[in-house]
């Protein structure tokens, strides 16, 4: 059960990063330069961050005990209903550059911080920090290179879609922390 709480956590995680390499893609053209660029500094940013969150998660951990289950389902939660509305307000038509180095990096970071928080919720799952970094990052970098080509594929409609579905799959996994948590105290 750990595994597949993981790998759910790691594909709404993945979801920020997979609709902005869809969005490149459909608004450049994809080489496979810009597609390993992409897959490569988002599946970094996104195996780092959960370590950060983890990190603050340590640091309050006789506080995070008696409402950890609470701040995963607000955390987890508000993550989700963020990357819906986003995915909602965002214009099909949106037009992206190709990312160089420092905008890449940026937009790296900037769809990891879900991960940072959502690193605080990982002793919830009860995986092992390392792995679940790599198993994030991974999934991250593995959703990313081809978003870029599906992107060129089907145009930006898509990539709304995708950015929703991944705050589906981060609320569900909320609630399902907070219930087990709550309820059955696993």
């Amino acid at each position: 059960m750990i595994m597949v709480s993981l790998l759910l956590l790691s594909l709404g995680l993945a979801m920020d990063a997979f609709a902005a390499a869809v969005a490149q893609g459909a608004s450049s053209r994809p080489s496979r330069a810009t597609a390993l660029r992409m897959s490569s500094a988002f599946g970094l940013a996104q195996a780092a961050m959960p370590l950060l969150g983890w990190g603050l998660g340590i640091a309050f951990a006789g506080i995070m005990a008696t409402v950890a289950h609470w701040i995963a389902l607000v955390l987890l939660g508000g993550l989700g209903l963020r990357m819906i509305k986003e995915g909602l307000d965002r214009h099909p038509d949106e037009a992206m550059k190709e990312l160089s180095l420092w905008p890449l990096l940026i937009a790296a970071i900037a769809t990891s911080i879900d991960a940072a928080v959502a690193g605080i919720t990982l002793p919830m799952i009860g995986a092992p920090i390392l792995l679940a970094c790599a198993v994030i990052g991974l999934t991250t970098s593995l959703l990313t290179y081809p978003g870029v080509y599906l992107g060129a594929l089907l145009g930006a409609r898509i990539g709304k879609w995708a950015e929703v579905l991944g705050g589906l799959i981060l609320i569900g996994l909320g609630i399902k922390i907070f219930v087990s948590q709550q309820f059955f105290g696993a």
